[in-house]
This record gives structure tokens, C-alpha cells and sequence, in this order.
């Protein structure tokens, strides 16, 4: 997985060229009931001419690979609850991920590492600071197939860090 990894990244890095708006920066707390509100770190948003590129800096997460999306408000209480839905203004009711039209707020899977640390930039192609200022990011426990089945909105679970986008 490192090689695809690293491939990956090499890729993104490479392609994507950080347009002149400034970047906006979230910081992600944990939601679970005995450590609610724990600073885990930073995601970095940037414009770019292929939609919002999101650089995780982020650490005590446990392994492997989970949902992430953007939620519709701009809440973190009740374990991640406030925070309503995915974002989805044009109403698809559809989780068919970040490069179909459905919900607007799917977003790649976010990759943590064995050490806890989640670093590597996921690139969100139909999104626009605009679209998302004033939501809510949010890292579910499981992963994510985009799909409906065999579980609702991909089999994520429960949300297990949040952070407020903020409007500047």
C-alpha cells in the first residue's frame, strides 16, 4: 500500500496547482463520548483548478481507511450528530461518492497509517471552497463503498472526528 500510496501523492502534487485564494485551515476534535472535543490536528483546504484539495494533518486515528465526508451544518456536538447529512444542495439523495453526481459533500476515503497519522492529500474534483464554507467535516469509523448497500451511505459507522470549515 506505501507504493500506491506514495504514487499517489507524487501524482496529486504534481497535477495540481494551488490557485492565488487563500487556504482555509479546520481543526478536527474527536467525537466519541469519553474524549469529545480532543484536538487531533488540522485539514488544509485549497482551491485549485481540479476542485478542493484537502491535506490532512492529523494524528490519534485509528488505522486503515475511512468515510469522509462534508456535512451539511456547521455543528459537532452530540458525538457528531449536529451536523445533519452530507452536504447535498441539490437534493440527489443519492451516496454515489466523490465522482458521481450524489451527494456533494462525499469525498475520497481518508487513509490513516499504522502510526495513528493521516497526511495524505485527497482531492474533492466537484467542490469549490464557495460550495463548503460554513459545513462541517467529518471522519466516520469504517470505510466507504458509495453505495447504499449492503449498508446505508457506504457502511461508514459512526463519526469519530469533526471539524467546523470555516467562512474565511
Amino acid at each position: 500500500m506505501n507504493k500506491y500510496v506514495t504514487c499517489i501523492l507524487s501524482l496529486v502534487l504534481a497535477v495540481i496547482s494551488i490557485e492565488a485564494q487563500a487556504s482555509l485551515y479546520v481543526r478536527m476534535h474527536l467525537t466519541g463520548e469519553h474524549c469529545e472535543g480532543r484536538n487531533i490536528g488540522t485539514i488544509k483546504l485549497d482551491d485549485t483548478i481540479y476542485g478542493v484539495l484537502l491535506t490532512p494533518n492529523l494524528k490519534n486515528l485509528p488505522a486503515g481507511v475511512h468515510g469522509f465526508h462534508v456535512h451539511a451544518m456547521a455543528m459537532c456536538e452530540h458525538m457528531g450528530m449536529a451536523a445533519g447529512g452530507h452536504l447535498d444542495p441539490d437534493k440527489s439523495d443519492a451516496h454515489r461518492g466523490p465522482y458521481s453526481n450524489g451527494h456533494l459533500g462525499d469525498l475520497p476515503v481518508l487513509i490513516v497509517g499504522s502510526d495513528g497519522k493521516a497526511s495524505l492529500p485527497v482531492l474533492a474534483p466537484r467542490l469549490h471552497l464557495s460550495d463548503i464554507k460554513g459545513k462541517t467535516l467529518m471522519v466516520h469509523a469504517g470505510k466507504d463503498n458509495y453505495s447504499d448497500t449492503p449498508q446505508k451511505l457506504g457502511g461508514g459507522g459512526e463519526r469519530i472526528a469533526c471539524g467546523l470549515i470555516p467562512y474565511h
